[in-house]
């Protein structure tokens, strides 16, 4: 059994995480769906009063797990700006660990930062990152432009950001790429992450130490489907290995209007 934590929208488009358990053997049944929310928005004026949406659950020692989550603000001149959140479980409850956000805009990164995952290696936390670089104006309304940064951490809160471009734009047509899932295998780095041009795709990249990245969005091996859920878009990948098979959770068209699919390595 897997518990899945996910984020719904409701009808002001505010984000907030939910969980629900799968079995992998009969995964179009969904068990014990949370039809209340597990981590809500947060408080008027704060990074996330409109919208927390789940993005890594990372090992904190004696403190259990973070859960990272994307805070939503909503903007005038620009749509939102986003930063990177981080709650505790205690007592089956997700607890905001503080008020504001552990991982914001700064001096060189002015916009906004957003979704990431977040791995613990030792006494070291490492993060890639959502980094906004800039909006472009166009009607009706700005566009965003973001990629991947890199950023370590001795204690998973404050974080060294030396502007580290993990994955870059391929191509100028090119403006969001999102939602990185890294695993370490034994021979090296692998990640998965969306990226959009027309629509969004799923990309791959490889890397020796986690830090340079080689694109190879060639080699995914997942494809949009002819008709149905997932037939204009594939997004937000999560990849995870269990009994020696390697599973993504994904989102379909709309940004998973309709739900996520599951997908396995042949």
């Amino acid at each position: 059994m897997y518990k899945i934590y996910f984020s719904s929208r409701d009808e002001n488009n505010r984000s907030r995480t939910f969980n629900l358990v799968i079995d992998l053997n009969r995964p179009l049944q969904a068990m014990d769906v949370n039809v209340e929310p597990l981590l809500d928005i947060g408080e008027l004026g704060g990074f996330d009063d409109s919208g927390a949406m789940l993005s890594w659950i990372t090992d904190a020692g004696a403190l259990g797990k973070y859960f990272y989550y994307a805070g939503w603000n909503l903007g005038v001149t620009v749509p939102f700006r986003n930063a990177l959140g981080v709650a505790l479980v205690r007592d089956g409850h997700i607890v905001r660990r503080y008020r504001g956000p552990v991982l914001d805009r700064s001096m060189s990164e002015p916009h906004f930062v957003g979704a990431a995952c977040i791995l613990r290696e030792g006494d070291l936390y490492r993060c890639w990152y959502l980094s906004c670089v800039g909006w472009e104006p166009r009607e009706p309304r700005p566009v965003h432009r973001y990629h991947l940064k890199y950023a370590e951490s001795a204690d998973g809160l404050t974080w060294r950001r030396d502007g580290i471009v993990a994955i870059d734009f391929a191509n100028p047509g090119e403006f969001a790429i999102a939602r990185p899932s890294v695993i370490r295998d034994a021979d090296r780095y692998r990640m998965w992450f969306s990226h959009r041009g027309d629509n969004y795709r799923i990309g791959y990249a490889e890397s020796d130490d986690g830090v340079g990245w080689t694109r190879m969005d060639g080699e995914v091996g997942l494809a949009v489907s002819r008709s149905g859920w997932d037939c204009d878009s594939l997004a937000y990948p999560y990849v995870f290995d269990h009994k020696g098979s390697r599973f993504m959770l994904y989102n379909g068209n709309e940004y998973g209007r309709s739900g996520f699919g599951l997908a396995v390595l042949r």
